[in-house]
């Protein structure tokens, strides 16, 4: 038994140990998750599907909004260690290099309405013990009116999300934060907020979101500071100062602007949509003539469907990622790739859900790139991936048990999020769980965190 496989085993140890008083009481970087929901979020609470906004509660039977403005949020703290040890974090000799996650936040946010117009606020300040300093993360400052009966115009910092993929994103290319995701923070975090001016018609057939974001933002990926990442240049790890990524992302301006667009509808009870996407890649994957990493231009079309099947809900989502390189015959640029998903929930017994999903992804033009790289670290041609979640609840779904599990056959890799979460009253909430990864090489997606894998605890009072 390998040392990886003997952490692994004791970590997931450690959880069940964790987790066993609280049931005796009383769950690229790109996709990814290559860069993975249209229902992104946690799936202990459930969404339309779509990833459009949740509108609260906020009139009468009248018809009327109530104007009136309440604020709300809660204080978390967050604690996470790695359970291995990391060779390229370590060298800096820093005391906190074992900690992923050092969090203390206060939440606080607010909705309401100026006549028919809807306003909503939510920002976090926190202290983070890993980067050591005090934080402010806006997540949301946004105005949504109504121009016309059927239209809906929302404009300002807010976060965006559609596809039907669960943690998986094939047509989604808004902001991404893989490193609150890898650290345990809740999932809410893993989507970043954006600026933009989102356009919305509801028409009877169909329907249509344009999406305008003005100034580039890219994902929150993994440049070296919280966790170490592979570079092919030195064929290990590497981590801040000398692995730090700091690339400059594109310029302000109406040509490197951002736009998305869906068309989507419903025939019987199948869900359909039609996505497009013009912009850059989200992270740095290519290099200049310099050797500075950079964004390339990208281009997306793709589609989706989802309905019901058998007992449970099944979906499939395809998406072709047009890349600056359309040709592949230069090395230090991404290719062009066709992606395609498909997917499957049920609930087993009472309380207890399964998902499963399966996942393609093709590297276009891939004679060129061998041909053009000398490289020894090319991607596989045809990368897939499974995805399994298992979510169990108990106790009026206070308590909540949860697994997801990544696997890719083609890299030799995977990821598992174990996690638990217990809601002891409508303020006072707890979580535990792990990102365990495991790899045969250390340059696939999974693998290159192999040091990565840490355990989390996180505890939350909302008010």
């Amino acid at each position: 038994m390998t040392s990886s496989s003997k952490n692994t085993i004791l970590s997931l140890t450690l959880i069940s140990l964790a987790f066993t008083p609280l049931a005796m009481a009383q769950t690229d970087v790109s996709t990814v998750v290559t860069s993975s929901e249209g229902r992104w979020e946690d799936k202990s609470s459930k969404d339309d599907g779509w990833g459009d906004d949740s509108w609260d509660d906020s009139w009468d039977e009248s018809g009327a909004a109530d104007s009136a403005t309440v604020w709300h949020g809660f204080f978390e703290a967050g604690l996470g260690n790695r359970i291995s040890y990391d060779p390229a974090l370590n060298d800096r000799f820093s005391p906190v290099d074992d900690a992923t996650l050092a969090d203390f936040r206060v939440r606080l946010e607010t909705s309401g309405f100026v006549g028919n117009d809807r306003y909503a606020f939510k920002a976090d300040v926190y202290a983070d013990g890993v980067e050591q300093g005090i934080r402010t993360d806006l997540r949301e400052a946004s105005y949504t009116l109504s121009p016309g009966q059927r239209t809906d115009l929302k404009l300002g910092q807010q976060v965006l999300t559609w596809g039907t993929g669960d943690l998986l994103f094939l047509n989604d290319l808004f902001p991404k934060d893989w490193q609150s995701f890898f650290a345990g923070r809740d999932t809410e975090y893993l989507k970043a907020p954006v600026v933009a001016a989102k356009a919305s018609y509801y028409g009877e057939t169909a329907s249509i979101d344009l999406v305008w974001m003005p100034d580039y933002t890219s994902d929150r990926y993994i440049n070296g500071d919280r966790f170490s990442w592979f570079s092919s240049q030195t064929g290990s790890n590497v981590a801040a100062p000398q692995g730090h990524i700091d690339a400059d992302e594109p310029s302000n301006s109406l040509a490197n602007g951002e736009f998305a667009t869906r068309v989507y509808g419903s025939i019987d009870s199948t869900e359909w949509a039609l996505y497009g996407y013009r912009g850059f890649q989200k992270q740095p994957n290519g290099l200049d003539s310099a050797g500075n990493p950079v964004f390339s231009r990208l281009s997306v079309l793709g589609a989706s469907v989802r309905g019901n099947l058998g007992v449970g809900l099944a979906n499939a989502e395809v998406a072709w990622h047009m890349a600056e390189d359309n040709d592949g015959s230069d090395p230090y640029l991404p290719n062009s790739q066709f992606r395609f998903l498909l997917g499957y929930e049920r609930e087993l017994l009472p309380r207890l859900t399964l998902g499963l999903q399966y996942y393609l992804e093709q590297t276009l033009d891939y004679a060129a790139l061998e041909t053009a790289s000398s490289s020894s670290y090319n991607p596989e041609e045809y990368r897939y991936l499974y995805t399994t979640r298992l979510n169990y609840r108990m106790w009026q779904d206070n308590l909540v048990w949860s697994l997801f599990a990544f696997y890719s056959p083609s890299d030799d890799d995977h990821y598992l999020r174990p996690s638990v979460s217990y809601r002891y009253s409508d303020n006072l909430s707890v979580a535990v769980g792990a990102n365990i990864f495991e790899g045969e090489k250390p340059n696939t997606f999974f693998g290159q965190f192999e040091d990565a894998s840490n355990v989390y605890a996180r505890i939350r009072y909302a008010f």
